[in-house]
């Protein structure tokens, strides 16, 4: 990839070094008529050295992304475990309020449970299974 302006050479050559760590890279260019929004947010920045562009940090993870934001649940039940046990008995947690009840009957809308795999239905996506922490590692 080449580039008429020196001052984005630094980001260049980073993207030339993590293309290869990658199985498929596309590029799409887009005409600057077509591009207001970034110039206009480039011309609001103003930076006391003309020349310098701040770094580009890039990393690369090693596991998939959706492990990196599970977290341990502190109870030791997993994350959707009032809506499984509404779905399945049609109870609520003891000392919840109306108000709570409310959110978990919603909230129960967006689930399905066959026998002991717990769902989440999206429109797009269709069904995703629901794993705890322990599952997902």
């Amino acid at each position: 990839m080449d580039t008429k302006n020196e001052k984005t050479l630094p980001y260049v050559n980073l993207e030339q070094r993590f293309c290869n760590k990658f199985r498929k890279i596309e590029f799409r260019h887009t005409p600057r008529a077509r591009n207001e929004f970034a110039d206009s947010l480039a011309s609001m920045i103003q930076h006391p050295e003309s020349s310098h562009i701040n770094p580009l940090r890039i990393s690369l993870k090693e596991e998939h992304a959706h492990c990196c934001h599970m977290e341990a649940e502190p109870d030791g039940k997993p994350w959707y475990n009032n809506i499984k046990i509404y779905l399945e008995r049609r109870e609520y947690p003891e000392g919840i309020t109306s108000g709570s009840k409310k959110t978990i009957r919603r909230m129960a809308n967006c689930f399905f449970l066959n026998k002991e795999v717990f769902y989440k239905w999206m429109l797009i996506l269709g069904l995703l299974r629901c794993v705890n922490a322990g599952e997902a590692t």
